[in-house]
């Protein structure tokens, strides 16, 4: 059975940490809509103004954060004593866990433009409460697949046909793949049955499966299924994020940073926090 568009939208403006202005495209209503995924945000800006104020000290509790830089830089510090910058083509791949408190505070490149995303991965109720961990993962160690046509794939986890990423050991065994479609490429991507899958498109138009167009800023949904065809329109190369994991299909209480499978462990996780015995 083929994949199938069973949805689309773009994404909306919103502001979120000190200041930054950014736009949402995963995290409005059902938290299961995605199921792994509960947020995608796409803080792609030009102006400094716009996003330098950053994220300063924040907590997490329950998920997995995943931030992807295109252009410019991010500095990163956590509870953990884990501190440095990732650039373009870096992943910071962040399981709170148990919990964690870090800050994220963006640095566009020398012009002045910031290009990244992050997406947040619900964790299992089993591991909610985990050792917190970090994985950083530089451009230089993400692999590429280039294909015939010269389209090219990054594999930053999961695979693309024979070719593995970096980031090991995620409990629901996710893909997250950058897609560069040559003009006019025309392309068949197995994916697992049963594994929720969408893409954010971030460059150029083009079609997945026998939808409609789609061009910059949209998120799209798809049916199950064990094959996606992936098309690009014939004058500009077709960019875009693919994201696929398992569903958890678990209850979700979900305040601001901390995500929980009750209200009573969420209040708890607060509690904590105002404790101060959040990282106990």
């Amino acid at each position: 059975m083929d994949r199938e568009p069973r949805s689309w939208r773009k994404s909306k403006p919103v502001m979120e940490g000190a200041g930054v202005h950014l736009k949402r495209a995963l995290g409005f209503g059902d938290p299961g809509e995605a199921d792994p995924f509960l947020l995608f945000d796409d803080f792609r800006g030009k102006k400094p103004a716009d996003y330098q104020k950053g994220f300063p000290w924040h907590p997490h509790r329950g998920i997995e954060t995943i931030t992807y830089i295109l252009k410019g830089r991010v500095e990163h510090q956590d509870s953990m004593g884990n501190k440095g910058i990732i650039g373009a083509g870096d992943v910071q791949w962040m399981t709170a866990g148990r919990g964690i408190i870090h800050q994220e505070m963006p640095q566009g490149a020398d012009d002045g433009e910031l290009e990244g995303f992050q997406l947040w991965a619900n964790l299992p109720a089993k591991n909610k409460l985990m050792k917190p961990r970090y994985q950083e993962v530089t451009s230089t160690a993400i692999p590429v697949k280039t294909l015939e046509d010269g389209s090219t794939i990054r594999v930053i986890c999961g695979r693309w046909d024979t070719v593995e990423g970096p980031v090991e050991d995620i409990m629901t065994e996710p893909d997250y793949l950058d897609v560069t479609l040559a003009p006019g490429a025309d392309v068949w991507h197995k994916i697992s049955p049963g594994k929720n899958a969408f893409a954010y498109v971030i460059d150029g138009q083009g079609m997945f499966g026998s939808g409609e167009v789609m061009t910059n800023e949209s998120l799209v949904f798809f049916t199950d299924g064990e094959r996606l065809r992936l098309r690009a329109e014939k004058d500009h190369p077709f960019r875009f994020l693919l994201c696929t994991g398992l569903g958890l299909g678990e209850p979700v209480a979900w305040h601001g940073p901390i995500v929980m499978n009750t209200r009573d462990e969420l209040v708890q996780a607060f509690q904590e926090l105002e404790a101060g015995t959040f990282l106990g």
